[in-house]
């Protein structure tokens, strides 16, 4: 098979698909290297990243570029390098970079999707943890009253999941 461009073979083969319209290209190597295709050479998960990121960046690029993780350490250009971030603080402090990513791949910035059932019960854990930790400064601060009332909340929270 001939390049589309030109006459040499077609070494690269791809199909886009936009919508419900699909086209496939027959290219050789130059021609790909021109229309910036990337090869399978090219592709894997941080040039795929880097891909993406670049694209959506624009003018907070240089800000972003400067942000590094106070717990995990992180910086913003290693997450853009390697495509991994280091710890749940990441998603706020990188928000910026993220967000137009997110709504690129997953035509939206929030999660709307089902829930595994283990991961519905960690926003109760969560609440049972708030609790807790008032629970715990009512007592230091000798608020006895609220610290009961915590106490019974408590009690109520944690047998209505024993008993779901």
């Amino acid at each position: 098979m001939k390049c589309q461009l030109c006459d040499n073979p077609a070494t690269v083969h791809f199909t886009k698909a936009v919508k419900k319209s699909v086209t496939e290209y027959h290219l050789c190597q130059s021609c790909a290297a021109k229309q910036q295709i990337p090869t399978l050479g090219d592709l894997s998960l941080s040039a795929i990243l880097q891909s993406l990121l670049g694209q959506q960046l624009g003018p907070q690029s240089e800000q972003l570029s400067r942000l590094t993780c106070p717990t995990c350490g992180i910086k913003y250009m290693e997450f853009r390098g390697e495509g991994r971030l280091g710890c749940p603080d990441d998603y706020a402090l990188f928000r910026a970079g993220l967000e137009p990513i997110l709504q690129r791949v997953h035509r939206s910035t929030r999660h709307v999707g089902k829930v595994p059932r283990r991961r519905r019960r960690g926003g109760q854990e969560t609440e049972l943890l708030a609790l807790r930790q008032k629970l715990r400064r009512a007592v230091e601060s000798e608020a006895y009253e609220e610290a009961a009332r915590l106490r019974d909340l408590i009690r109520e929270k944690e047998a209505s999941d024993a008993a779901g």
